[in-house]
Formats: structure tokens, sequence, C-alpha cells
């Protein structure tokens, strides 16, 4: 069993790789599906993808394990990915912007992702940031990996460690560079 002070980085195999690849799987095969995940991140529609949620065993009763994977599904489905990408979040705010990671824009972004303090804030604050990323940088996120640390951000010694590796991966080396593969 994973300790609380631990965050993981993301295994194959893992139960946030098979959600990925199920949303993935459910969005391909019907366009009804789609337009409900689509919804999945508003308050006022999200009851439309709980059907999809609970054929994972979305426990929808808790927000803290219900929003992330609406935040995540909703993404999937409005993006239309054809698998898991490999760039992450703090990469991607970075990559939308000429500048990268010397952009005040692109700092502001990361700066008010960083200042979350609950799980239901963060998948808020990441729901416009999806939005960015697939206007100006195209680019396929690392959906597990990001539902990992949104399901962990509860967590009050995994939280410090994730909003690190975010700052990590938007000034790290790899910041400003081109597209996915």
């Amino acid at each position: 069993m994973i300790s609380d002070i631990e965050v993981p980085t993301q295994p194959k195999g893992s139960k946030s790789q098979h959600f990925v690849d199920y949303i993935i799987n459910r969005c391909q095969a019907s366009n009804g599906v789609r337009a409900a995940l689509k919804r999945a991140d508003n308050p006022a529609t999200e009851y439309q993808s709980w059907e999809v949620l609970a054929g994972f065993q979305v426990n929808l009763e808790y927000e803290n394990q219900r929003l992330p994977y609406a935040a995540i599904a909703a993404a999937i489905a409005r993006t239309e990915p054809g698998r898991n990408g490999n760039v992450k979040i703090g990469q991607a705010i970075a990559r939308c912007y000429e500048d990268g990671n010397a952009s005040d824009q692109a700092k502001a972004k990361l700066r008010r992702l960083l200042a979350c303090d609950s799980v239901a804030e963060a998948c808020r604050i990441v729901r416009p940031l999806f939005s960015l990323i697939e206007a100006r940088g195209g680019l396929t996120l690392d959906y597990a990996q990001l539902l990992d640390d949104l399901l962990w951000f509860s967590h009050d010694d995994s939280q410090l460690r994730i909003k690190a590796r975010w700052a990590q991966d938007f000034y790290g080396k790899s910041s400003t560079g081109g597209k996915d593969e």
C-alpha cells in the first residue's frame, strides 16, 4: 500500500492509466458518451456523466474522488486523444506561450494552479487550462499522471510534493520544447 507521504508517478497498468484508456475507448465507441462526458466538469450537468464514471467504480458520493475523474474525463472527451500523452501539466502551460516559462502569463497560470488548497479548487482551475493547452499548444497531456495528482491532492503531505513537481515541470529543461510526439 502507498503511504500518504509518497506521491506516485504513473506506473503502467495503474488504475488512473486504465481509467484514461477506458474513457478514450468509450468516447471513440459512442458520440453520446463523449457528449455526456464533455459536460462532466460542469456542476450543473456533471450528473450526465455519472453512469460512465460509476461504470468504472468511481465513488460518486465523494467529491475528492468524483471531481478529478470528472475533470479528466471531460478533458479527454473534448480533445479526443488517441492515447494518453506524456506532457505534464507544468510543461504544457509553459509550451502554450512563445516565451515558454519566461512568459508572465504562463507564470500567472502556474501560480494560480499552485495556489489551490483543495481538490475542488484544483479541478476548477485546470478546466480552463485544458482549453488553453488544446487551443495554443495542441499537446497531449499525461492525463493519467494528472488524475493521480488530483486524487492525491487532498493529502496534506502529498499536496506540497505535487505542487513542487508541477513547478519543476514548468521550469524544467523541457518546458519550452516543441509539440508532443
